[in-house]
């Protein structure tokens, strides 16, 4: 049974290092974004006020320039001192006063196209269900080499650079790497599968933990432009001690607008705490308090802020980007030592066989 799961392991792990080492390696690129979009899109601290009515302001003088072309905006926070402005296929980087610094279609810019890797695998909808599939592959590859390992625990020690190119020292150090490194892998694998996945996700917790009430519907609104000036401001009125977060246009005529807020103790960035606007009045109409969500889905909510490391501070940023490099390493190593130095030795003994020597027998 061992035997079974140990080649297991090894050919899934083959099969799946180039995908895993990929969604590794632009994972850690991703830990640094913030810090790479202030270094090349410029800064703006003022950016950084929780005013509502500023942030207001600004939200106007990007909808009136570029109306109704914004899907949403999402305001300076966290290590971001600019408002990102998302158009489907375009974007922009502005300032406290709704100046756009930055504008660029796509992954015209470094940080979209690392993004777009490691969601989408450059591949639209098709690489992001490969990517889910890699990470909850990536997170069974955790526990069955935790199962392999189990017998031979005792040679486990701290080095993660193999001594040299022999099979048995990458062996070795693949075995250290991974265990250092087990848990973390595993809930970045499993965090970023459950994401993708997020309809099936939503099915499994809602049964363990289901909603204490059931969701309310979209609310009857009038049409017209928000003023966000007011709506802002009328939306934190109705959560005091909330961020706010983000402003989303209505999808279409007869909406309603939704104002994101960010509540204590809430983990994700953006927050899941959410006021609706009617654009007719810029009056909030419903309000979900993710802190009143049911177990189930403030367990979900809390998958992304994990993976994407927007918790635990500067310290949880270095575990994931070092694990990102681990789970790279760990495909390639694990790969090397598979598939090339098996090769070799089978290769060696197709040319024993060839000259007519036969091997000798095992000592016994």
């Amino acid at each position: 049974m061992l035997g079974a799961i140990r080649l297991i392991h090894a050919w899934a792990g083959a099969i799946l290092s180039l995908i895993l080492a990929v969604l590794g390696l632009s994972g850690t690129l991703l830990v640094f974004e913030d810090d790479w979009v202030r270094l090349t899109a410029g800064r703006d601290p003022a950016a950084l006020s929780a005013d509502a009515a500023q942030l207001g302001a600004a939200a106007n003088a990007l909808q009136a320039r570029y109306g109704d072309a914004i899907s949403s905006v999402v305001f300076a926070g966290g290590d971001l001192d600019l408002h990102k402005v998302y158009m489907g296929e375009r974007f922009a980087y502005a300032g406290s006063g709704g100046q756009v610094l930055v504008e660029w279609g796509g992954t015209a810019r470094a940080e979209a196209w690392v993004f777009d890797l490691h969601h989408f695998l450059l591949a639209g909808t098709p690489g992001e269900i490969v990517g889910g599939l890699a990470g909850l592959a990536g997170a069974l590859l955790v526990l069955t080499g935790l199962i392999v390992w189990i017998p031979a625990w005792r040679a486990t020690c701290w080095r993660v650079w193999p001594t040299s190119t022999r099979r048995r020292d990458l062996v070795a150090s693949h075995r250290n790497l991974g265990l250092i490194f087990a848990v973390p892998v595993f809930l970045l694998c499993l965090s970023g599968g459950a994401i993708v996945f997020h309809d099936q996700t939503r099915a499994v917790l809602q049964a363990v933990a289901p909603e204490p009430a059931p969701a309310l519907g979209s609310p009857d609104v009038g049409s017209g432009v928000v003023d966000w000036a007011v709506a802002l401001p009328a939306a934190q009125a109705a959560f005091p001690e909330a961020r706010v977060r983000t402003a989303g246009l209505p999808p279409k005529p007869g909406k309603p607008a939704s104002v994101r807020l960010r509540q204590p103790g809430e983990w994700h960035p953006n927050g899941r705490t959410v006021a609706l606007i009617d654009p007719a009045t810029n009056r909030v109409v419903q309000t979900v308090d993710a802190q009143a969500l049911g177990g189930g889905t403030r367990l979900q909510n809390a998958l992304y802020p994990i993976h994407a490391a927007s918790v635990g501070g500067w310290l949880y940023d270095v575990v994931v980007a070092l694990s990102g490099l681990a789970l790279a390493g760990l495909g390639g190593v694990g790969t090397w030592s598979f598939l090339v130095k098996p090769r070799r030795g089978r290769a060696a003994r197709s040319k024993t066989r060839r000259s007519g020597l036969a091997p000798s027998p095992p000592v016994r």
